[in-house]
């Protein structure tokens, strides 16, 4: 089991939160998503390493963007 952190930007409401955590729980080995809307942080949980370009592009594709630090 891994886990990985992100922030993203741009979530403002529970509809946000459903959006992201629907999008990034359609990866491949995703057994868990948790949003924190306050801190924007998105906490990720797999059976498989994560694939970050996937993470990225999941949550682009629910309209939203993952910050790189």
């Amino acid at each position: 089991m891994t886990s990985a952190e992100y922030k993203v930007k741009g979530m403002t409401c529970g509809h946000c939160v459903s959006a992201v955590t629907e999008e990034v729980g359609g990866i491949e080995g995703v057994t868990d998503v948790r949003v924190d809307l306050a801190s924007g942080l998105v906490t990720v949980a797999s059976t498989v390493p994560l694939d970050d370009k996937a993470v990225r592009d999941a949550v682009d594709e629910a309209g939203y963007e993952v910050v790189v630090s």
